[in-house]
């Protein structure tokens, strides 16, 4: 038995017990989160918009070229956490941005 000494975990997204090495191996490649052009997002740059954005619950809309500053990366590789000065909270989507 080849996996026989492989530890197994949980994975909740699947709802499924998975090798450990697996999933490892599925977070590395999940860990590298890309703009719309292609470019390596890392927690602290700054994006700036590619299109006019409906913020959802705040009645307000975000302009293409607004920049946002100091993103954080999230769990997700299609989503960035930002801050800015009229909304809080505001998660992005990574296709709709492109890194200065």
């Amino acid at each position: 038995m080849a996996d026989g000494d492989d530890d197994y975990v949980y994975d909740e997204a699947t709802g499924e017990w998975r090798p450990a090495s697996e999933l490892a191996a599925a977070a590395a490649l999940a860990a590298e989160v890309r703009d719309a052009a292609g470019n390596v997002l890392k927690n602290g740059d700054s994006v700036t918009l590619i299109k006019d954005l409906k913020v959802k619950g705040a009645n307000q809309t975000l302009k293409q070229g607004t920049v946002i500053r100091s993103i954080r990366l999230t769990d997700n590789p299609e989503e960035i956490d930002c801050r800015h000065d009229a909304i809080k909270g505001l998660v992005l989507r990574t296709e709709f941005v492109r890194k200065r």
